[in-house]
């Protein structure tokens, strides 16, 4: 993620403000230029850029709902920006906590829309194309006796479905503790549902499918059956030295899904530390060294042994910082050879396009 400044006072922002806390500009994220724009009303429906004189609108969900702080240009036909449009079901407002449970959510959504927009990923809403992305954020029915009325989180036909007890950190502890899950969070849901879908569009359909099939293995294996002896008899005793997660060892749609989203989660974490000119290399001495040149893009490198040389020191400072303030490690992941190999072939399929 990138660090944004006020437009107004300079100030740092955090990417989910919505007005400057120093000096209390309103602020709105501009997908058109990436930006973190300090904003200044013009009328009720035009708000301009202070540094430029840009003009954007509100999203629908900024003015109405307080769950997103993104705009559009003033001459969009669009009520909602390009993250809000991509949902398909909201939660029911009227029952209490979900618009909290909501605004949760869609702040996670948001920075996953930024990882696919700096990628340059398609992620046209499905109700403008058929082949599009949607989210449908759905609660548990209170018939909890009957599992039909419990939500699953999952993806189908480029519909990625989210149970919003996960924005609930009680619930999501408590998940994660049942599953043996050293690593649970909304963004990992939102980075791994996004895996399937992007399988269907640029594994299955193209060039890539046979190489994938040799590095995360045969998909066409019972997919129902597999999930079945994952959770009955668990994964097998070496899955360390082959996978990214227990759960990747599943299936290979897993394998996938859990890899894709490790990538991101690499380049996401990669650009804050570069952002913040944060440079770790454990070795001593001469052997020091800045890191990278002011250049570095993790989004845009095509150097992928670059970007694991400076993921490993970075994840060892984010566990010893977590480690110094008496927390569990942040990066509870090992990347064996074969695990490295297959992020380097996602790197490869999200860079061909």
């Amino acid at each position: 993620m990138k660090m944004f400044h006020c437009g107004q006072c300079a100030s740092l922002l955090y990417f989910e403000n919505s007005c400057c806390t120093s000096c209390g500009t309103s602020l709105g994220f501009a997908p058109d230029v990436m930006d973190l724009l300090a904003i200044n009303s013009k009328d009720a429906d035009t708000w301009e850029d202070v540094s430029n004189g840009n003009q954007y609108k509100l999203c629908g969900n900024y003015r109405n709902q307080g769950a997103c702080n993104w705009l559009l240009p003033v001459s969009d036909t669009h009520t909602f920006c390009i993250a809000c449009r991509l949902n398909r079901t909201i939660p029911d407002l009227s029952v209490a906590r979900n618009h909290d449970l909501w605004v949760r959510l869609e702040r996670e959504k948001r920075r996953l829309v930024y990882s696919l927009l700096r990628l340059g990923l398609p992620c046209e809403p499905r109700q403008e194309d058929q082949y599009g992305l949607a989210f449908d954020f759905l609660a548990d029915q209170p018939a909890m006796f009957d599992e039909r009325a419990k939500v699953i989180t999952g993806h189908s036909h480029g519909v990625i479905t989210l149970n919003i007890a996960e924005a609930d950190p009680v619930e999501r502890e408590r998940m994660r503790s049942q599953m043996a899950e050293p690593y649970r969070t909304v963004l990992g849901h939102f980075r791994h549902e996004s895996g399937h879908y992007y399988w269907d569009h640029l594994v299955r359909p193209g060039p890539w499918l046979g190489r994938v099939r040799e590095v995360f293995g045969d998909d066409t294996r019972d997919y129902k059956l597999a999930l079945d002896q994952h959770y009955q008899c668990g994964p097998p005793a070496n899955w360390q030295n082959s996978y990214i997660s227990a759960y990747a060892s599943s299936h290979p749609w897993e394998d996938w899904a859990e890899t894709w989203a490790h990538y991101l989660h690499m380049v996401d974490t990669l650009e804050t530390a570069w952002q913040l000119g944060l440079r770790v290399n454990a070795k001593r001495g001469s052997e020091m060294n800045s890191g990278p040149g002011e250049a570095f893009d993790p989004y845009r490198t095509d150097d992928f042994d670059g970007l694991v040389k400076l993921w490993l020191p970075l994840t060892l400072a984010l566990n010893s910082l977590n480690r110094s303030m008496g927390h569990e490690h942040a990066y509870p992941f090992v990347l064996a050879d074969p695990v490295v190999e297959k992020l380097r072939l996602v790197h490869r399929i999200v860079n061909s396009g």
